[in-house]
């Protein structure tokens, strides 16, 4: 019997029956026995099911993507376990409006003491919400009730080229238009597009210089952009955005949803250009991983905006679960982690592997564009048809399940973001299954 379940950037009718996960500890996931969750997963509808059924050896995944870019420490790290089993003893779930509770005080009181703070307007102030789109979408309302309460209404947004920042409607308006949100496309507003800064840095700027004049905000994934295919552009670009958008007054909104707790080699990517964020949107590594947590920060100026006895001013948005206790218990244990714990070793430690291993892979006329930043590598194999719908890309996957790793490459862009906690053998079995890859379909 097949599963009743509708599974997320899923294609049914050729993937077939999903894995059934039993387990995870450190980088590893555990299947069940059969590797399903029901049997007779194959069918003439789901052609690629029977080559996704011989599950590896052993029943185990190494989970080389972070099981989508959410794990840091590794699965079922002991103090968030414990702090989750504490505090579902103590208090499961309160409403958030108009009242608080303390592991949500204690956490909002750490992120704002490690955020980056340089500049003249430190963030002050944080706002719960569950998952990244919504922290995106929460910055997008803050940034035009900012311009509306202020009485000098702005309400241009501008984004990157190839930027991706959510499922939402306004985070899709924000993200680059194709294949994830062309069926939406009457529900979407228009934003300026800048050029993406790789190859033209001038040509982005001078596209800033010009919109940014009657801007509410700009939006950016610091340093790298995640679903757009981990394409990469200096710090330096991303300061100097910085610049001119306070130049102008409009506000710079950082999308640190997969760059934040360290994926690109410090702890949040704005550090890496010196500046401070006049809007910050944290979500996957907040809690380790282990509870979906989202927050969106801002400079007290921001708040101030929504704060007047006039209730209209009031920033309306919410959900029901907003700052859950027992995921702000985790994520409260997840930054005690980062205080007691020698994470930035650990990172800097895996960042350097990971160049150790792409370093063969540059002289491959079979890929393209061996990259890194911080614990993230991605390459390009040279394929026909490449981006996001390459016919390859399922075949791929299906492949490295068949080796014992769970990647999952972006078409043909194959990255690798595995937990802080992988070992470096274990990272020698993730590039032998990339370049058997490479043998197989190259």
């Amino acid at each position: 019997m097949t599963s009743p379940v509708w599974h997320p950037f899923t294609q049914h009718a050729l993937q077939g029956d999903s894995p059934l996960v039993t387990r995870g500890e450190g980088s590893w996931l555990q299947l069940a026995p059969s590797g399903f969750r029901s049997e007779g997963a194959a069918t003439a509808a789901s052609p690629g099911a029977s080559a996704l059924s011989r599950a590896p050896g052993e029943g185990r995944l190494l989970d080389a993507i972070s099981s989508w870019w959410v794990i840091t420490h590794g699965h079922r790290h002991p103090k968030i376990v414990e702090a989750i089993k504490a505090q579902a003893d103590a208090l499961d779930q309160v409403i958030f409006a108009g009242f608080t509770h303390q592991p949500a005080e204690d956490v909002a009181r750490e992120l704002i003491r490690i955020v980056p703070s340089g500049g003249p307007a430190p963030l002050a102030h944080v706002f719960y919400s569950d998952s990244g789109s919504t922290a995106v979408e929460v910055a997008l309302k803050m940034a035009l009730g900012f311009w509306k309460n202020s009485g000098k209404p702005r309400t241009k947004i501008i984004a990157l080229e190839h930027a991706y920042h959510g499922d939402t409607v306004g985070t899709m308006s924000a993200g680059a238009r194709g294949v994830f949100n062309a069926p939406y496309d009457p529900l979407l507003f228009d934003v300026v597009r800048l050029p993406f800064p790789s190859h033209n840095a001038c040509a982005t700027l001078a596209a800033l210089e010009a919109a940014a004049k009657d801007a509410a905000a700009l939006i950016v994934e610091p340093l790298i952009l995640g679903a757009g295919g981990m394409l990469t552009y200096d710090a330096d670009i991303l300061r100097k955005m910085k610049t001119l958008c306070a130049r102008h007054g409009a506000l710079f909104i950082a999308d640190e949803v997969m760059t934040g707790f360290g994926r690109t080699g410090t702890l949040f990517a704005c550090e890496q250009a010196g500046i401070t964020p006049d809007i910050l949107c944290l979500a996957k590594g907040l809690t380790g991983g282990s509870l979906p947590l989202a927050v969106t920060l801002c400079t007290a100026e921001i708040f101030q905006a929504h704060y007047p006895t006039d209730r209209r001013r009031t920033f309306f948005h919410s959900s029901s679960f907003t700052a859950n206790p027992i995921a702000c218990a985790a994520a409260r244990a997840n930054l005690a982690i980062w205080r007691e714990e020698p994470v930035r070793d650990r990172i800097a430690a895996l960042g350097a592997r990971q160049e150790e291993r792409l370093a063969s892979f540059r002289a491959d006329p079979r890929f393209a564009r061996p990259r890194r930043l911080g614990t993230i590598a991605a390459l390009d194999l040279d394929v026909p048809d490449p981006g996001y719908l390459a016919g390859l890309g399922p075949e791929l996957t299906r492949f490295f399940h068949g080796h014992g790793i769970l990647l999952r490459p972006l078409g043909n862009t194959i990255y690798v973001m595995p937990p802080y906690c992988v070992t470096a053998a274990e990272l020698d079995l993730v590039y032998d299954a990339i370049r058997a890859a490479a043998d197989r379909f190259a």
